[in-house]
């Protein structure tokens, strides 16, 4: 199906405005967390209410790569080629190794325990940055269990650290995260406050900034209130333009705060990512479906 809303010239140099969207896999519960693996040729995603993280490739389909996922959610893959996983249930931060074990690389802030890990990405220098919202708190995809931090923050765990450094706590619910090609800046969306937000990346990984870049509910165009849908999984393609899950599917933003367009989805799409050799297919983790649609325009590759 046609999905391309243009609103902007400029989006034609991104996105055919008649591509169409291809719907690879469906009779999930509710997707999130996709990855390419470039070495593997294949995609990791979470069905977190299943419990599951899935493996797709187009020779085989889908198939289940680990259950039980600790109800996972986020997913990435280190510069080793190492799986990366965000679990809600056990809410720590885990490494796969040789043999399909599993390293714990964080669970604890100050004493408490994390909220429940939700997004991450690599940085070049092989840290991580994660949010760490509340939701994988609530029952059915992770809890019940009981906040032990005072706040909902963003983090940044150095290589070989045992405990990750807090990077920002001024959220209601921090989310989807992208990291922009020369890491100078940060966007980070909250998903109740229904935004996204930016920040500047300055020496030893300080932030500062942190102003409004993208406001869903006073920013849509005509036509598009209502739609269901929130700020949540979010990438970067490499001219920096922002893809971000909200109202009727995945919005496009240039690095100005322009809305380009919108793809529409047929499903509250909750993240996205880039795939294949070319980075040019945008796969689409969308409530009960998997999605991928091919674009113009390439991604920031396997960690971002």
């Amino acid at each position: 199906m046609t999905c391309v809303e243009q609103y902007e010239p400029e989006l034609k140099a991104l996105v055919d405005p008649v591509a169409e969207l291809e719907c690879l896999s469906e009779g999930f519960q509710f997707t999130e967390g996709p990855i390419w693996d470039r070495t593997k040729r294949c995609l990791y995603f979470s069905d977190i209410p299943a419990d599951t993280i899935y493996r797709y490739t187009k020779a085989n389909g889908v198939e289940v790569y680990r259950k039980p996922s600790h109800f996972s959610n986020g997913l990435t893959i280190d510069h080793q080629g190492r799986l990366l996983t965000c679990e809600h249930q056990t809410r720590r931060v885990t490494r796969e190794g040789a043999g399909g074990s599993v390293e714990v690389l964080a669970e604890r802030y100050q004493g408490k325990r994390l909220n429940s890990p939700n997004d991450i990405i690599v940085t070049r220098d092989g840290a991580l940055i994660f949010t760490d919202p509340h939701y994988g708190l609530m029952p059915g995809i992770g809890g019940p269990a009981e906040q032990e931090l005072p706040f909902r923050g963003v983090y940044r765990l150095d290589p070989g650290a045992t405990e990750p450094t807090l990077l920002a706590d001024d959220f209601a619910a921090p989310n989807g995260l992208a990291l922009t090609g020369d890491e100078r800046r940060l966007y980070v969306d909250d998903t109740i406050r229904s935004h996204i937000r930016v920040f500047d990346v300055g020496d030893g990984w300080t932030l500062s900034g942190g102003r409004v870049f993208w406001e869903f509910s006073n920013g849509e165009v005509p036509g598009s209130s209502g739609l269901p849908g929130v700020p949540d999984g979010m990438k970067l393609d490499t001219h920096g333009n922002v893809f971000c899950t909200g109202p009727g599917g995945v919005w496009i933003l240039s690095p100005g705060a322009v809305v380009l367009g919108r793809i529409r989805m047929p499903e509250v799409t909750a993240n996205l990512n880039w795939g294949e050799d070319d980075t040019r297919t945008l796969y689409l983790t969308a409530s009960t479906s998997l999605y991928q649609l091919r674009c113009i325009t390439s991604g920031r590759g396997k960690t971002l």
